[in-house]
């Protein structure tokens, strides 16, 4: 006999931060499951066309408005998403984006800003959930953290102590629902192509490299795609219960060094 009831074959999920990047390539990934998917972000355009592609490939999408610094909006967004595809099973957290800049010349308002999306912004998604998760003893919480959470970067702003944050509570949440039927799971993503940072000038990004060159951070040039941290997360939610996934780093492959020359042959007589 089993010790835990299996996971139903439809787990409504919500991912907070699906208009684009790993968000998005979740929420594709999800429905392609079978999971109905509430995609939230403020660009409620782009996730309204994400949902539209999800429903035409046979899957079940809603999408509506999500600004998780605001806790009327993440009210109204996980509200709306239960009336729309059901009670949530699974909560993707990884909204957020990122500021480079020196620590000490950063202005201490986008410091706070960063450290409310990337921390208070999960917790608040956290907070909205878990009410009903708890309520039927079982459901799957992933927080999207960074390997910027374990070793800090230069240049990184609030980001990395942002991130610092969200490992922090989400060990200590695993701690806390220990017993009551839900996971808490970190996914760590490495260096990953995504929107993120993007908008960076020249100016900004060419230091930068020198100093992630100088400490180390730079080993090769290939980068992880967003469609790789999705099946790190659906490898979570997708483990049979009575196992748990706690933590799943992500980080890209080298690429291949030539193969070693062959050895000259020696003839002896």
């Amino acid at each position: 006999m089993p010790r835990f009831e299996p996971h139903p074959e439809r787990r409504p999920a919500i991912i907070a931060g699906a208009s684009s990047g790993i968000g998005a390539a979740t929420a594709v990934a999800l429905a392609e499951l079978g999971h109905p998917v509430a995609l939230g972000a403020r660009r409620v355009g782009i996730c309204d066309e994400l949902a539209e592609k999800i429903r035409a490939d046979g899957g079940t999408a809603f999408a509506h408005r999500l600004d998780v610094t605001d806790q009327e909006s993440v009210t109204a967004f996980v509200a709306a998403a239960e009336e729309a595809i059901g009670p949530t099973e699974i909560l993707v957290s990884g909204a957020g984006d990122i500021e480079f800049g020196l620590i000490q010349e950063m202005d201490p308002e986008l410091f706070l800003h960063q450290v409310t999306v990337h921390l208070v912004g999960q917790h608040r998604m956290v907070h909205a959930v878990l009410p009903g998760m708890m309520q039927r003893r079982r459901g799957d919480v992933v927080l999207i953290s960074s390997d910027c959470a374990p070793t800090p970067r230069p240049r990184n702003g609030a980001y990395s102590a942002a991130k610092a944050g969200v490992e922090a509570m989400g060990q200590q949440l695993r701690m806390e629902l220990e017993g009551t039927g839900i996971r808490a799971s970190l996914v760590r993503p490495g260096p990953t192509v995504t929107g993120m940072g993007m908008n960076a000038t020249p100016e900004v990004v060419g230091p930068l490299l020198e100093d992630w060159q100088k400490w180390g951070f730079a080993r090769h040039p290939y980068m992880l795609r967003a469609s790789d941290l999705a099946a790190a997360v659906t490898a979570v939610v997708s483990t049979p219960r009575g196992a748990h996934l706690v933590l799943v780093e992500v980080q890209p492959e080298a690429p291949l060094r030539p193969p070693p020359e062959p050895e000259e042959r020696k003839d002896h007589p």
